[in-house]
Parts: structure tokens; C-alpha cells; sequence
């Protein structure tokens, strides 16, 4: 009953808005006449001969000037009477209709208005549906952002992280998935955590670099920086790091490194990396910026290495401002096309040990973990001896195993993998943190120690990881 009491209100607060100035026209349609145009225009007109007297009296004009504009004003002024004149005989007749018109509309609006407000509410409304209240109402999933049970899953991990803090896949997938709500700054602090515990990573350096930039609008920060630096340090052709090592010099001021850098990277990229567009307009803004011809310094890159490869990549997508940055799609769409041009080069010499390594990396960032373990193992049937294959293989088996709530024991094969590790090189940093983890998920807290022992002593006691692994060490000796 409510519901009809408003709408009978609002409509007839429509009504009162609409109804009364026609009336009001249609009464004064037939009221005393209001001056019009013509009027006006003949006032106008005598102001102008009072005008023309006074500037003749002051010697402005002489009277030959004065005598020929007083006739043109004269004439204008006769123009206006004359059609004045011919109209008056005219007006009454329109008056007369104007005013019935205006009153007929007022009353087909008073009751058209209402009756079809009923007609339209009779056919689309639904009168029985039940209040949604604000509470109940999924106002994320309606803006376009992520249902409920991902929001949920992503608080529950981070509640886990929080007892966990050493979770290196934890806050891998973390970070990865606050990328995929485009949320960078969050991704940015959960994949800190992720470089803490594992800095040895290239691909985990660069996305965390990578996904700064993105929080900072395109802009280089000076971390963002120091982990393209360390991506280059382990894999110097790596072209996400190159292009953004890069930018970073020409946003510090130094446009003569970043050109060189860029095209550097022209010539070791194929025609049909989806980089390449906007490399090559990077390339033409510095050399617009040194005052040289881009067409001149501007290198050819290599052939294509796919013939149906797009010539165009996400990065062409960018802001124009020259960050290469997008949406959180665009990136996934970056790292999938350096993964098909990877995977395409490694089909045809399947014998670049680093490349299959990098594969795998790249596959466990886009979440494939099937083709991660796959190249992971392509690797480790070739280089069995080499210590960081068999640490790449074990992460490979480890992203595959379905998450639980309590913590599991490392499956077998992960766990001689990373033995095989150890004994190619006891030191090895992956491997010691790993086996000491997975000792401690198994309660073998003395083996857990022992390897963390190793491990410690790696680090200097002002680094995060010497903090947290101290931490782990001392709540171990201490029976927690």
C-alpha cells in the first residue's frame, strides 16, 4: 500500500510541474499585448538618431555623414512599423488558438501521465519482488570485480601467510592474484615477501619489478631498478628486464644509456615479439629527445620466429607515456607471447639448458603447472648434475600439489630433487631453505635446524632473510 501512495505523490508532483505553466500561457496568450521584437528594435533605432545628434554636435561626423545615416535609421524605422502594421490584423486569430491548445494539452497530460505510468508498471513491474537489502547484495561481483569465494580464499590465505610467513608460494600466488585484480600495490607488497625469501628467482624479480612500475603509473622506482638489475645478473638477454632497466635510466635523466639499451634490445628481439611496437617508439623518443633522427638510429630486428604470430603486443596497448604498462591482462599477455616465442625456439634446439629453465619459470607464473614440470623436466634429463636444474624441478613439482589447509610433507620426488641439489652444491640456498621447511612441516625439527644452520650463515645479520630465518631458529630451538 505504501508503494501506491508514493507513486501517487510522485506523479502528481510531475503534474504540478508540467500542468501550470501551460495554463499560465494559455492565460497569457489572451491577456494585454507584450511588447515585442519590433518595439524593441525601434527604441534601439532612437537611441541611435539621439546618438547620431550628439556626435555631429561634437564635430565627430559633419552633416553630409549625419544626413545619410538619420535616412538609413529613418528607414529601418519604417521597415518596422510597416511590419507591425501587417500583422496586427493577424494576431487575434492565433491568440485565440494558442490558448485552447494550451489548455487541451494541460488536460491530455493530467490524465495520460498517470494512466500510462499504470500501463508500463502493469507490464514490466513486478510487484512482488522481494527488497534486496545493501548487506545482502554482491556489490563487487556487480561492479566487475571478483566474486565473493575469491575474495574469501584470498583473506584465508592471507591468514595463513600471517602464521606462515615463510610461505614462499604462498606469497607467490598472493602477489599473482592481486595482479589479476589489478590491486599492484598490493601485489607489490605480497611479492616483496616472495623476493625475501627467494631473491635467487629472475622471473619472480621481474614480475615483482614489473608489478611496482605498475603501481607507480608507469614511473621506475629505484626497487623496481635493483630487481630488473638482479634478472639481468642472472639471465642478461631477458627482454622485460632489458626494456625496463632501460626506461629507468631515461626516466633518471640519462636518455643516451636508455637509446643504446633500447636498441641493444631491437636487435636481439624478433620481428614478431609483441614488445617490439612499443620498443620502437621508445627508441623514437629518445632520439627525439637527443636531438637525433629515429629513423636513423632505429635498428632492424630479427626475422619473425613465428609466421602467425601478431606483429602487434600488449605492450602496444600501453598509456603512451612510455611505461609499456597496461592492465593486468596486458601484462599476462606480454609474458604469454615471450613464453610462445621461448617455447617455439626451444622446439627447435632443445638443447638450451637456461631456456628450458626459464620456460618452467614462466609456465609457473602463468599458472600452468603441468607445462611447467613438463620443461622443468626437459631440463633436468639434460643436466641432471646442475644443482639449480633440480631446485627448478622440485618448485615445478611443488606448484602442482593441490593446497590444503595444514601444511603436507614435500611429495618424494620433490624432495630427491632437492637432495641431488645439495649434492651438486651443499650450499645451494634454495635447497637448504626447502628441505629445512619441509623438515619442519614433518616435525623433524633437528634436521630442520640443521639445514637452516647451513643456511644462515649465508647471510649478513642486516639482510630480511637473516631476520626471518633467525626467527624460524630460534622458535625451533626453542621446542615451538
Amino acid at each position: 500500500m505504501l508503494f501506491w501512495i508514493l507513486a501517487a505523490v510522485m506523479t502528481a508532483a510531475v503534474l504540478l510541474l508540467i500542468v501550470p505553466p501551460l495554463l499560465r500561457q494559455a492565460g497569457s496568450a489572451s491577456g494585454p499585448d507584450v511588447p515585442g521584437r519590433d518595439d524593441f528594435d525601434r527604441e534601439v533605432y532612437r537611441d541611435q538618431l539621439d546618438e547620431l545628434e550628439r556626435d555631429r554636435a561634437r564635430g565627430l561626423i559633419n552633416d553630409a555623414q549625419a544626413g545619410a545615416a538619420r535616412a538609413e535609421i529613418a528607414r529601418r524605422m519604417l521597415a518596422t512599423a510597416e511590419k507591425r502594421d501587417g500583422a496586427d490584423g493577424a494576431k487575434a486569430a492565433p491568440a485565440g488558438a494558442g490558448h485552447r491548445s494550451a489548455r487541451l494539452l494541460a488536460v491530455l497530460l493530467a490524465l495520460l501521465v498517470p494512466v500510462g505510468a499504470l500501463a508500463v508498471y502493469g507490464t514490466m513491474g513486478r510487484p512482488g519482488l522481494p527488497a534486496q537489502p545493501l548487506a545482502s547484495r554482491n556489490l563487487e561481483q556487480e561492479r566487475g570485480g571478483p566474486p565473493k569465494s575469491v575474495l574469501a580464499a584470498i583473506e584465508k590465505l592471507k591468514a595463513q601467510l600471517a602464521e606462515t610467513p615463510n610461505d614462499l608460494q604462498g606469497w607467490t600466488i598472493l602477489g599473482q592474484a592481486y595482479v589479476k585484480m589489478g590491486r599492484n600495490a598490493d601485489a607489490a607488497d605480497a611479492l616483496r615477501h616472495a623476493v625475501a625469501l627467494n631473491g635467487d628467482d629472475p622471473e619472480l624479480q621481474g614480475l615483482f619489478g614489473e608489478t611496482l612500475v605498475s603501481a607507480g603509473d608507469g614511473m621506475v622506482p629505484e626497487e623496481a631498478a635493483r630487481a630488473f638489475d638482479a634478472v639481468l645478473a642472472k639471465d642478461p638477454k631477458d627482454a622485460r628486464a632489458r626494456f625496463f632497466a632501460a626506461l629507468a635510466r631515461f626516466q633518471a635523466g640519462d636518455k643516451q644509456e636508455a637509446l643504446d639499451r633500447w636498441r641493444a634490445l631491437m636487435t636481439d628481439s624478433p620481428a614478431d615479439a609483441p614488445w617490439v611496437p612499443v620498443l620502437r617508439d621508445q627508441i623514437r623518443e629518445a632520439a627525439v629527445a637527443l636531438n637525433l633522427d629515429p629513423a636513423a638510429v632505429t635498428p632492424q630486428p630479427l626475422p619473425a620466429e613465428r609466421k602467425d604470430a601478431a606483429p602487434a603486443g600488449p605492450m602496444a596497448q600501453g598509456d603512451g607515456q612510455g611505461t609499456g604498462q597496461g592492465s593486468g591482462q596486458s601484462q599476462d599477455e606480454m609474458i604469454r607471447g615471450m613464453v610462445d616465442g621461448l617455447a617455439a625456439r626451444l622446439a627447435s634446439d632443445p638443447s638450451d639448458i637456461d631456456g628450458w629453465l626459464k620456460l618452467a619459470r614462466s609456465y609457473g607464473v602463468l599458472g600452468e603447472t603441468g607445462k611447467a614440470l613438463e620443461a622443468a623436466g626437459k631440463a633436468r634429463d639434460r643436466a641432471p648434475d646442475r644443482a639449480d636444474v633440480q631446485v627448478v624441478y622440485a618448485n615445478a613439482v611443488l606448484q602442482g600439489q593441490p593446497r590444503s589447509e595444514t601444511p603436507k610433507p614435500f611429495p618424494a620426488e620433490a624432495t630427491t630433487a632437492l637432495q641431488q641439489a645439495l649434492k651438486a652444491d651443499p650450499d645451494n640456498r634454495d635447497a637448504l631453505w626447502l628441505l629445512g621447511l619441509n623438515a619442519m612441516i614433518a616435525g623433524q625439527r633437528q634436521e630442520a635446524v640443521a639445514h637452516w644452520d647451513r643456511l644462515i650463515t649465508q647471510f649478513k645479520p642486516d639482510e630480511p632473510e637473516y631476520g626471518l630465518l633467525k626467527g624460524r631458529l630460534d622458535a625451533l630451538k626453542a621446542g615451538g
